[in-house]
């Protein structure tokens, strides 16, 4: 990375980062690709068949007002039940929005009568445009859906999802992890926050990440082993663990028998795409996470261990499970 582009260069090592130090680190962001050409155009494109929602617009002057867009059943019926999918929390996560993109174009119709079904492609279009997990403020958006949250993202998914409490039957959150993780976005976190790098590893494959305190394992497995049939399933690293967690050998093991080799463990694994580099041609996106509305509160965690369980989701006892690729 060029001195003049790299935001650990921002700043003072030990402390984190000011307004003028994020105003630095958004001076350095260039604009990337179009989220307009290749997101709102093809979201606007499905009115056809779908109702289409402008739920929002962020001004982020100079650089643009971006619509915040979201496919809707149109034949709504209140007694069904209600699948949420959301893709582009992270802007750079390119499988994600383009996942649930393909999702609409190629499938959403066959749930007509079945479910109804709100599809928010993109949640993050600036960090989609500049390829960047953080917004401008250099926020993450997924540890911003909160109460007054200071994310213009996530709070306005907030307010379109409210009107769901308690009737959200899945929410299917599409993630992936890039080798951009580890060469740009964690040095740039240790930077922001003022704390030490820790290197850590990409998974290599797809995997889950359920709710420790409301598991649904056999569900897991259940995605695992259809994920198998299209993709490798990504193995634990040398501690046993993926992004810092237990991983669920018994879940993994339903896919790939031969992995199974100790009990398993009580927390389960998580799904991804394959590494990639986020701005290369998308793979399909790694699947599930099972929500209810609104979204529980997720502070920023520090670059270490906590950050590794960025994907884990808490609900309270009785909710719906909840699993987060």
């Amino acid at each position: 990375m060029h001195p003049t582009t790299d935001p650990t260069t921002i700043g003072t090592p030990g402390q984190p980062w000011g307004p003028a130090e994020k105003a630095q680190w958004r001076a350095l962001q260039t604009r990337r690709r179009s989220y307009e050409d290749e997101v709102a155009s093809k979201i606007r494109a499905l009115g056809d068949r779908f109702d289409i929602a402008a739920y929002g617009e962020l001004d982020y002057a100079p650089d643009g007002r971006y619509p915040l867009l979201a496919v809707l059943s149109r034949d709504w019926d209140e007694r069904l039940p209600c699948a949420v999918v959301t893709g582009g929390v992270h802007g750079y996560e390119t499988s994600g929005v383009h996942g649930a993109l393909q999702f609409a174009e190629r499938h959403a119709a066959t749930y007509v009568g079945k479910i109804n079904l709100l599809i928010a492609p993109c949640v993050s279009p600036w960090g989609y445009e500049r390829i960047h997990r953080w917004n401008p403020d250099a926020l993450d958006p997924n540890r911003s859906f909160r109460a007054g949250s200071p994310a213009g993202e996530s709070a306005a998914l907030l307010d379109l999802v409210a009107p769901l409490r308690g009737k959200v039957l899945v929410h299917i959150d599409l993630h992936e992890t890039t080798d951009s993780d580890e060469t740009e976005f964690r040095p740039a976190l240790a930077a922001r926050d003022g704390k030490p790098y820790e290197p850590g590893e990409i998974p290599d494959g797809f995997y889950l990440v359920d709710d420790s305190e409301h598991p649904q394992r056999g569900f897991q497995a259940a995605i695992i082993e259809a994920a198998s049939k299209v993709t490798h399933i990504a193995p634990a690293d040398a501690r046993g663990e993926i992004i810092g967690s237990p991983w669920d050998r018994w879940a993994s093991a339903r896919a790939s028998p031969a992995r199974a080799t100790s009990p398993p463990p009580r927390s389960i694994p998580t799904v991804r795409a394959p590494r990639r580099n986020s701005a290369t041609t998308p793979r399909p996106p790694r699947c599930v996470q099972g929500s209810t509305t609104p979204w529980p509160t997720r502070p920023e965690p520090p670059p270490s261990s906590g950050a590794r369980t960025l994907y884990a989701f808490r609900h309270r006892p009785g909710r719906v499970p909840c699993i987060n690729t």
